[in-house]
């Protein structure tokens, strides 16, 4: 069994997983390098960096070492897990597997049927959230080994979390002429008869944010943006923005970046 590492060698890793952090938010380098910097301030058997996808609805795995089988549980299967809104509660910290009540374990299909079957021991599953509160993605750590995690280890996986949101979430934003481009094939399936603007205007109308703040964001005038919004509530036969806001919540849309 490894030295356990002293709090002076975890913060010096840690200061090489923001580094490698920033340099694959550049794109400088993969994401994978994220996570062998992070091995340094916690060792693990399997680990993983997936963003959300809020158009889709799942996660997509960046960089990973879990077998297929777990891999595609937490990009298809994780948010519907009992444990998730847990992990995407207020206080927004790292969820540690010692510290799941074990009603809550066994009701979990994701430890049932996924990380039990590998062995797992313990590990930490932490949501990240960009600047501005959008939830980008999730860190998750596997041991397999009873080894006890530090009290320093625990905490730098926490400091860490704006850096790694960082590196996750510079990959979920597409350039705005790309999130406005309409998808012919798809046409058909967007939710009602809303074109591909109205649909990201709509998305905005869940932050709250004002006709300003929303034209800033899509590169377009307030006016064109009260325009839309009317062309929505028409469309969704809805009496205002409130409305609107909670039926794109209702359908899953959130802003894209």
């Amino acid at each position: 069994m490894a030295a356990e590492r002293s709090t002076a060698d975890i913060l010096d890793a840690a200061v090489h997983v923001r580094e490698a952090a920033r340099s694959a938010t550049t794109g400088a380098t993969g994401v994978d390098t994220v996570l062998a910097a992070l091995s340094e301030v916690m060792a693990y058997d399997h680990a993983s960096l997936a963003r959300w996808d809020p158009l889709r609805r799942r996660h997509t795995t960046l960089a990973g070492t879990y077998p297929d089988d777990a891999t595609a549980y937490i990009e298809t299967r994780l948010h519907h897990d009992p444990v998730f809104p847990v992990l995407r509660g207020p206080d927004r910290g790292g969820l540690w597997m010692r510290d799941v009540p074990r009603r809550l374990l066994a009701a979990s299909p994701g430890f049932q049927e996924v990380l039990s079957p590998l062995g797992i021991e313990d590990g930490v599953a932490q949501c990240l959230f960009a600047a501005d509160g959008r939830y980008v993605g999730m860190l998750n750590v596997s041991t397999c080994a009873p080894v006890r995690t530090t009290d320093p280890a625990r905490a730098v996986v926490t400091l860490l979390t704006e850096a790694l949101s960082a590196a996750v979430g510079s990959r979920a934003c597409p350039p705005p002429e790309e999130a406005a481009a309409p998808d012919p094939a798809r046409g058909a399936l967007r939710p009602g008869g809303l074109s591909p603007r109205e649909l990201q205007v709509l998305a905005e109308l869940t932050t709250g944010r004002t006709n300003r703040e929303i034209a800033e964001r899509l590169y377009i005038t307030p006016r064109t943006v009260g325009t839309h919004i009317e062309h929505i509530l028409a469309k969704l036969d809805l009496p205002n923005r409130a409305a609107a806001a909670a039926r794109a919540a209702a359908w899953g849309i959130e802003p894209s970046c």
